[in-house]
């Protein structure tokens, strides 16, 4: 097997190199042209061009402005030479998830207003850990990096953030050298179980997340869900009812499982899936079957887009993916601008009933 060496080389080392030698295209504005346009130094023009703290509001303005005229384009090369290249890397576990769709809408959403520009970067697909993204978002010399829905050990995102300005999204650390945005998913679990449990059910059924090869942590937002279904049928005196099932969150492997799960002799009456992507997947189950939600109640967590489409109607935890988005991409631009605090977010989740979640004794 072929081994693979990868040296990390400290960004300051590139001083050396003698930047007039990369000679501007003809008719293409360089950085020294912006300067004498506006009328400020070539520093000033390479600290609006970073956003970086201090810069008035007036040369901001006048440096803008030259910009436009001129219609200078930095070079990507050079900029990330210079310390930065103005992009910031996104890690996210797949393609495909709804409530990732909407995280990133909100990180674009705030990167609109800053000079960054966004670079995806999907985790591996064997374990979706995203190792091998972050490190490749971190060769290409990327500003910072935003890491959604990990599965990387904290102690390893902790080296990475000595490195790097990092922002996790989704994972309950308490780290002091990276920012963490999460969702306050025991409050979540608790909304859903209290809903199910006053609408009479007694053989709630929850889905959990399943990811061969990736060691299982209490930090993950499907851990503190899973845990807190089971201690709620406990406190209820439903200990014989607890089922939990696993499938990786996303719709054909959780409609596998929940197949499995309908064609046992004492089928739930309910379902708490993990997350929205996995309840699409219960509900296909059902149909398969000639059942619909009248017959099992489906909750699911995330409140993506979709669960409000009259056709599916899902019953679901809000947590403003758009709005984590757009503040894990706010705390990484001030982390990036030079805030070292660590920051940590917690979301308060709100819960959306709608028709998937009928009562018991309205069951046909």
């Amino acid at each position: 097997m072929a081994r693979v060496l990868t040296i990390f080389v400290d960004r300051s080392t590139f001083s050396c190199i003698d930047l007039q030698k990369f000679s501007a295209e003809p008719g293409r504005a360089t950085i020294d042209d912006v300067a004498r346009a506006a009328g400020v130094s070539r520093a000033a023009v390479s600290k609006v061009l970073r956003d970086a703290y201090g810069v008035s509001d007036a040369m901001r303005e006048r440096v803008n402005r030259a910009i436009a005229e001129l219609d200078y384009r930095p070079r990507v090369a050079a900029r990330a030479m210079r310390g930065s290249a103005l992009t910031v890397g996104v890690v996210i576990p797949h393609f495909g998830s709804y409530f990732i769709s909407d995280v990133l809408e909100g990180v674009a959403a705030h990167l609109r207003e800053t000079p960054y520009q966004m670079i995806l970067a999907p985790a591996d697909d064997e374990y979706r850990a995203g190792y091998r993204a972050v490190e490749a978002l971190y060769d290409r010399q990327v500003d910072g990096i935003v890491v959604i829905a990990p599965l990387e050990r904290p102690d390893w995102l902790e080296a990475v953030a000595r490195r790097i300005p990092l922002v996790q999204l989704g994972r309950h650390d308490q780290s002091q050298r990276y920012d963490t945005i999460v969702g306050d998913d025991a409050a979540g679990s608790r909304l859903v179980m209290a809903h199910l449990l006053e609408r009479g059910h007694q053989r709630i059924t929850h889905l959990t997340h399943l990811d061969r090869g990736v060691p299982r942590s209490t930090l993950t937002p499907q851990a503190t869900r899973s845990s807190v279904y089971q201690q709620t049928m406990r406190q209820a005196g439903l200990s014989r009812h607890i089922r939990v099932i696993a499938a990786r969150f996303e719709e054909e492997p959780a409609r596998r499982a929940m197949g499995a799960a309908l064609d046992r002799a004492e089928p739930p009456t309910a379902v708490f899936a993990g997350n929205d992507d996995a309840a699409l997947g219960v509900l296909r189950a059902l149909a398969e079957r000639g059942l619909t939600t009248e017959d099992i109640a489906v909750t699911g967590y995330d409140d993506a887009r979709l669960a409000d489409h009259p056709g599916i109607n899902l019953t679901s935890v809000n947590q403003n993916g758009h709005e984590m988005g757009r503040r894990s991409a706010a705390l990484l631009v001030e982390r990036i601008g030079g805030r070292r605090d660590a920051v940590h977010e917690t979301h308060e989740p709100r819960l959306i009933v709608r028709g998937s979640s009928t009562r018991a004794d309205q069951r046909r």
